[in-house]
């Protein structure tokens, strides 16, 4: 990919800003633009792990459902009176070992991880129901300081640097690119590919578990309601940030972009008083517009 069309999306991102600081009201406010970095943070730590599964040449659907899932188990452990840093460790390994499960699954038994996670998709919102009886657990009051103010950011801060430094300075991370852009070649050349797609997709459930877990510390309850769709904002995300969807491809802070791009245009629209039917038209047509000049600038490149 060029280096105009690694720029393309930051450049388009900067001209919606300032179109928006000129139209919209408080947009440039330091408390918006809080508003803006918190609201994408939870969809975002997911979509790092979308990332390094998609230029995997993986896809997965259940990250929404993993997200649900975990706030409800954690709020189920807190009920039960567990230590709440067990409480939170377990939820962690619960998320990795669905992950795990769908890596195990695409490589044991070959069965792709559309199907996989399609079926997780599914499955763990039948378990969010079932351990919550399909009304929302509370947490204690202290546990919304996990979900609201600056934690969230900071959390998004640390999972944007920690991926984007293992995918650009890690032998895992070229395994994952290798794997992504021809498989054979990387079994060939000594990668346990593998291992590489059960460790992406681990990680990625990882990220989900701790992104509901924040969800379910700002809404105060684990619910089995919630992040709905959050699977195909991430996708969005990693897609406009230019990952290809055929693998091999990609970058963490192209998702980064991405991500603070889609959370631009909804906080702009909503300043705007934009009918929120009007919103989903327009932002499905700017999402589509972002990939459409991706891929030009890489067919040019």
């Amino acid at each position: 990919m060029t280096f105009a069309a690694r720029g393309v999306m930051e450049l388009i991102l900067a001209a919606v800003c300032v179109v928006l600081a000129f139209t919209a009201p408080h947009f440039l406010s330091g408390e918006n633009l809080l508003n803006i970095l918190r609201s994408v943070s939870m969809q975002g730590i997911i979509a790092f792990g979308m990332t390094m599964v998609i230029i995997c040449g993986e896809i997965d659907l259940s990250v929404g459902s993993a997200a649900a899932f975990a706030g409800c188990l954690l709020a189920y452990l807190i009920q039960k009176g567990l230590p709440v840093p067990f409480c939170v460790a377990a939820t962690i390994a619960a998320g990795v070992m669905i992950g795990a499960f769908t890596g195990v699954m695409r490589v044991r038994f070959k069965v792709p991880s559309f199907i996989t996670t399609l079926a997780l998709f599914t499955g763990l919102n039948g378990l969010s129901l079932m351990i919550t009886g399909g009304f929302p657990i509370r947490l204690p009051d202290w546990f919304q300081v996990f979900g609201g103010g600056v934690f969230p950011v900071l959390v998004f801060a640390v999972a944007f640097a920690a991926v984007h430094f293992i995918m650009r300075n890690t032998t895992f991370g070229c395994s994952v690119y290798a794997t992504g852009g021809n498989d054979e070649a990387a079994r060939l050349s000594g990668i346990n590919v593998g291992c590489v797609r059960t460790a992406v997709f681990a990680v990625t459930g990882g990220l989900a578990a701790v992104s509901g877990m924040m969800l379910a510390g700002r809404i105060g309850s684990g619910s089995p309601k919630v992040a709905q769709g959050w699977e195909l904002d991430a996708i969005a995300a990693v897609i406009i940030g230019g990952t290809s969807f055929s693998g091999g491809v990609g970058s963490v802070w192209g998702t980064l972009i991405g991500v603070v791009f889609i959370g631009v245009i909804i906080n702009g629209m909503t300043l705007l008083n934009v009918p929120i039917y009007t919103q989903h038209i327009m932002r499905g047509g700017l999402i589509l517009l972002a990939v459409l000049v991706n891929q030009i600038q890489e067919t040019r490149g």
